[in-house]
């Protein structure tokens, strides 16, 4: 017999420890491989772990919500096999923002791996809390200052669930941590990390009126925090712009049944608006890069990152990766399966990993435009609203008309650390002038 040990698996280098939703099976249970023995959750995604391992669960080392740094052995597998079973790298990429049911690739290893003290908080730098732990801070009344000097047994000194609750259980006992001295508030508050800024969070047990308190939702809180994150890295401008998509609305109605009939697929507005931005993107690359400091990172790939809505009402976004080496059809079959693949919780890690520009349709849902959140670490988002039918004068060598014609808002969020209000403006314009001019007699 052998004894397995399942490992969290580490889902991309920025991911340093993963939060465990549940799990599948207990000690004493048999298990086999491919079948998931439990789901974990990252700043990223959601992910099922299965076992590439047939045996009995021996020893579960960790519990439901407690967070585990990845590489860390989390639970045992006896075996009927003789051989150790080797140890299997499990570097499996993040992916953008949040959270589908993914598989990742898990690492197992024979050799039992030694446990690493607790380590001290980085000096120099703020500490990143993470949302369960912000919750329990804020519920218990713990301040700032005091979640800073709890030692943290985390990945690089962070403090973990079971860190706060015997600081909260040794202050109530009396055990000899330090306290601030007691002051009169309002309400209690918790100040959260977010990079080098601080954000008060009120904590309020009361509530006026007739209301119904609803619990935000894990993926819930993980959006709200990095749409926060975002306005309080990247100085955000928004440009708009407006175009007439007439001959796309018209080429598309005239080809959508023929086009299914020979590719299989249906073709949406979505791949003709990636289209277009991948030909302007070539024309103005700065608005494909990220900012590491003062340095400026040219992306070279242009992977286009979708706002995807998911049945729950939560936001997903699905890349369509080198999206300038497809042509039409390759781009419709790739949006039509990242979309599907997103509303049944199907997408892969790698599925929404390294975005470089995000479009989002809000059209969909009848807004006619938006003012989007940029997408760390990108630097610009592009926002397309509902197109509709209205009365608008057309320039023609005759002299002027009124038409009906179909229109379309666009607006562009950008970074004004590096995309100043000129290369926005133009580079939007630009978009809605590949929109505009759509080759009617365009093939597929």
């Amino acid at each position: 017999m052998a004894i397995v040990e399942l490992v969290m698996p580490k889902m991309g280098e920025s991911i340093m420890e993963a939060t465990i939703l549940r799990w599948h099976k207990k000690p004493g249970d048999m298990v086999k491989v491919d079948e998931t023995v439990l789901e974990i959750a990252t700043d990223k995604v959601d992910s099922e772990v299965p076992s590439i391992a047939e045996g009995e669960i021996t020893e579960i080392l960790y519990n439901e919500n407690d967070v585990v740094p990845v590489g860390t052995v989390i639970a045992r597998v006896r075996t009927e096999a003789d051989a150790e079973v080797a140890a299997s790298p499990a570097t499996p990429p993040p992916a953008s923002a949040a959270a589908p049911s993914l598989k990742p690739e898990t690492q197992f290893q024979a050799v039992p791996a030694p446990r690493a003290e607790p380590a001290a908080a980085p000096s120099g730098d703020a500490r990143f809390y993470s949302p369960l732990v912000l919750t329990i801070a804020q519920q218990e009344g713990v301040s700032f200052a005091e979640l800073e000097k709890i030692p943290g047994s985390g990945n690089e000194g962070r403090v973990t669930k079971k860190d706060i609750l015997e600081y909260i259980a040794n202050r109530t006992a009396g055990g000899g941590h330090i306290q601030e001295p007691e002051v009169i508030r309002e309400a209690p508050q918790v100040q959260a990390s977010t990079g080098n800024h601080l954000t008060t969070i009120p904590a309020s047990n009361s509530y006026g009126g007739n209301v119904e308190i609803i619990e935000m939702d894990r993926m819930r809180k993980l959006i709200a925090n990095h749409m926060v994150q975002s306005k309080q890295i990247s100085p955000h401008v928004t440009s708009f712009a407006e175009a007439d998509v007439t001959n796309l609305v018209r080429w598309r109605e005239s080809v959508k049944k023929d086009f299914e009939k020979r590719e299989g697929e249906k073709i949406t507005f979505m791949p003709l608006f990636v289209e277009a931005i991948v030909k302007c993107i070539k024309k103005f690359p700065l608005v494909n890069c990220s900012l590491d400091g003062d340095k400026i990172i040219l992306k070279k790939d242009i992977n286009i990152g979708m706002a995807t809505a998911l049945p729950s009402g939560n936001l997903i976004v699905p890349v369509i990766r080198n999206a300038d080496t497809l042509n039409l059809v390759g781009l419709t079959k790739q949006v039509n399966h990242l979309a599907n693949a997103a509303r049944h919780n199907r997408l892969k890690p790698e599925d929404t990993q390294n975005g470089t520009f995000t479009i989002t349709n809000v059209g969909t849902f009848g807004s006619l435009t938006g003012t989007p959140i940029i997408n760390q670490p990108q630097v610009a988002i592009l926002a397309v609203g509902a197109i509709k039918k209205r009365p608008v004068v057309v320039e023609t060598p005759q002299g002027d008309s009124i038409a009906i014609r179909h229109m379309m808002y666009l607006s562009m969020s950008y970074d004004h650390r590096i995309v100043d209000g000129s290369l926005g403006s133009t580079f939007l314009s630009a978009v809605a002038e590949e929109l505009e001019h759509f080759d009617p007699a365009k093939e597929y």
